[in-house]
């Protein structure tokens, strides 16, 4: 089965939320909960980035049959954002680091800029700075070290899972965080519209992956002189297409569980609670040239490639 959020709860997301942002001032954070209750630490050091809403999810079963149930949501927040005793200070956009801006023009084209925030620690020193941006509908918070420097995209949680159980349930926002591929979706069950652009427009493609993503769009791995990825409207019309890694032959898929050790760390790192979506080695004349995985961060999409030692080359946000 596969999930996704409708339009009504993205909108949302990008407008109404942030209610608790906006009025936040300079303050000490405090926490005195057991430092080993990840939940609570979660709870403690959140910043709510979507207000409660009632939502649509859409279940849709790898054949394209289609259910929509209504939901409602506690509020969306990040977590883990600072430390207990930190400082978390709220800043303008134009006293971020440059970097910062570099970064988010050169992955999250077209976003909006939320809010942000400098933490320090209790000395008064910058260790990070927390940013919240709207992009495709969808609210993304991100962290930052003190020269800019993108560190991990911080993990989403709706309010009532902040410190219950495994930080997300079965049938909310996040509830393919169960480990199953509920957003898959078989090549034969692709809009006619899609399997027609591909027939017109890349005849030479060999489609390897669909999935439906968080707004209802659609992505498809495909392979041609490369690897890569196409997305399309909920509709079927084209969006635009990515190249995830170069060469033009040797394309394996492979589980996650085939994945170097340093690249699932670097996964677990960077993009907490992401979901695993595909994964494929790479090889050109028969030789391992690298990796590339396909996840859902929150409710985004990215390919993230590594080099054939399993070190991190790039990630490409596909929607």
């Amino acid at each position: 089965m596969k999930k996704l959020i409708k339009l009504n709860y993205l909108l949302v997301c990008g407008v109404a939320a942030l209610a608790a942002l906006s009025s936040c001032q300079k303050s000490q954070v405090t926490n005195g909960t057991n430092q080993n209750n990840i939940s609570a630490q979660a709870a403690a050091s959140a910043i709510q980035v979507a207000a409660s809403s009632t939502t649509t999810v859409t279940t849709t079963t790898p054949s394209g049959i289609v259910t929509t149930t209504p939901v409602t949501t506690s509020g969306i927040f990040i977590v883990n954002c600072y430390h207990s005793g930190d400082i978390k200070d709220s800043v303008t956009f134009a006293s971020l680091p440059s970097a910062i801006g570099t970064y988010l023009t050169a992955n999250y084209a077209g976003y909006t800029f939320q809010k942000a925030f400098k933490i320090s620690t209790s000395a008064g020193v910058v260790d990070s700075y927390v940013v919240v941006i709207n992009f495709n509908g969808k609210p993304i918070g991100l962290k930052f070290d003190a020269s800019g420097n993108f560190v991990l995209v911080f993990e989403q949680r709706e309010g009532h899972d902040l410190d219950n159980g495994p930080g997300w349930h079965a049938g909310g926002c996040f509830g393919d965080r169960d480990g199953q591929p509920q957003d898959t979706l078989a090549i034969s069950a692709l809009p006619t519209a899609i399997k027609t652009y591909f027939t017109t427009n890349y005849p030479a493609d060999t489609l390897l992956h669909a999935a439906v993503n968080f707004d209802a769009t659609y992505t498809v791995i495909s392979a041609d002189n490369g690897l890569f990825a196409t997305t399309f409207t909920s509709g079927g019309t084209f969006i635009n297409r990515v190249q995830l890694y170069p060469h033009p032959n040797g394309h394996v898929s492979i589980a996650q569980s085939a994945l170097p050790a340093n690249v699932s760390s670097y996964l677990t790192t960077t993009f907490p609670a992401y979901v695993f979506d595909k994964a494929f080695e790479i090889k050109h004349a028969g030789v391992l040239q690298g990796y590339v995985v396909i996840i859902t961060t929150n409710n985004t999409r990215e390919a993230v490639a590594f080099d054939a030692s399993g070190n991190f080359v790039k990630s490409v946000v596909l929607r």
